[in-house]
């Protein structure tokens, strides 16, 4: 009996949006077509952002603009995680003072919380992403902070994808407040596996399955929630820093794009030593990470590259990230398939 794609093992496909479906306003290449066959073939898809600066009606917009099909309440954002756990931390009717995008203060409104101005003695800070946001904003949310607010942040990638390659992200704003007050925020997106929780709640799903292109938000927030993950080369991971990567940050399941989804699932397998994959070959000796595989094969050839590299790599260090060297001709192979997933930086 043939095997079955990925997507048909899983009830869910629940899919992170920057580096995945888009990048800024266009979609990642073949991404719109892998999802129409993935739903053609009968999933079920939902998507899960830490972009907190719009709403789930503007990203769904966004998304069947694409030719994506997805409706308001298949998207659930940070800044819904963050309404939420101001709710839970606080009550209904709470005072909370928006930093970030309007997909911040939608939130708060639709979860019975009361956005208000710095002056009005905001019970919570909520900080979140915003392209518009000015250091008085900033400036406004260390104030409510020191003055015992309570601090959530949406979450805190450092960086996100841009058509220009990563720009500083919510974690790197969130970075300034801190230096300006004694106190960690709580937050409330991805790795935290409420995100996570709260849309497969919604889709009644038992199965899902996590599609990220971070190994410390999707793939670490995917682990946490107790579910499978699969990372996607067409974001901000590198094939060398996926080899690195620690244990609570490594996927179940890496393709090169969303293709992956409608083959069924590859993994390396040990084998004299080494650890195979198709036609690759690869083994750690003496620190050093080396490989033999097809150098004319095709990307899917160069994916299973990856897949022994990793299993490789991994099996030296089942505790802490994989300190291996890797041999020049693999480095240049493995940098070869992130260009060819991504485009040159």
């Amino acid at each position: 009996m043939a095997e079955r794609a990925l997507h048909a093992e899983h009830d869910l496909l629940l899919l992170d949006l920057d580096g995945v479906v888009y990048v800024g306003a266009g979609a990642v290449p073949g991404a719109v077509d892998a999802l129409a066959a993935a739903v053609g073939a009968g999933a079920v898809t939902g998507f899960a952002t830490n972009n907190a600066s719009r709403t789930p009606a503007e990203v769904a917009a966004h998304l069947r603009s694409l030719g994506v099909a997805a409706t308001d309440p298949d998207v659930t954002t940070s800044s819904q995680a963050a309404a939420a756990l101001v709710r839970e931390q606080l009550g209904d009717g709470v005072r909370v003072l928006p930093v970030g995008g309007p997909g911040v203060r939608a939130a708060l409104l639709e979860a019975g919380l009361v956005p208000v101005g710095p002056g009005e003695e905001p019970q919570a800070v909520v900080q979140g992403f915003g392209r518009d946001l000015r250091w008085a904003d900033l400036a406004d949310a260390a104030a409510a902070v020191r003055a015992g607010a309570l601090w959530v942040a949406t979450n805190t990638d450092l960086t996100l994808p841009t058509e220009r390659g990563p720009a500083p992200g919510n974690g790197s704003l969130v970075a300034a407040v801190r230096n300006a007050v004694d106190v960690d925020p709580l937050v409330a997106g991805k790795p935290e596996p409420g995100l996570f929780v709260a849309a497969a709640a919604r889709a009644g799903a038992r199965s899902p399955l996590v599609v990220g292109d971070r190994l410390d938000t999707d793939i670490a927030g995917a682990r946490r929630a107790d579910m499978v993950g699969l990372l996607v080369l067409t974001g901000l991971t590198s094939p060398r820093q996926l080899v690195a990567a620690v244990p609570e940050h490594r996927p179940d399941h890496v393709s090169a794009d969303l293709s992956g989804l409608l083959a069924p699932a590859r993994s390396a397998r040990p084998d004299a030593g080494e650890q195979v994959c198709g036609s690759a070959r690869a083994r750690v000796r003496d620190g050093r990470l080396e490989a033999t595989w097809a150098p004319a094969g095709d990307r899917e050839d160069q994916v299973d590259l990856l897949r022994a590299c990793c299993a490789a790599a991994w099996e030296t260090a089942p505790a802490g990230a994989a300190t291996v060297d890797l041999e020049p001709r693999l480095a240049r192979a493995l940098d070869d398939l992130g260009d060819a997933c991504t485009g040159p930086a």
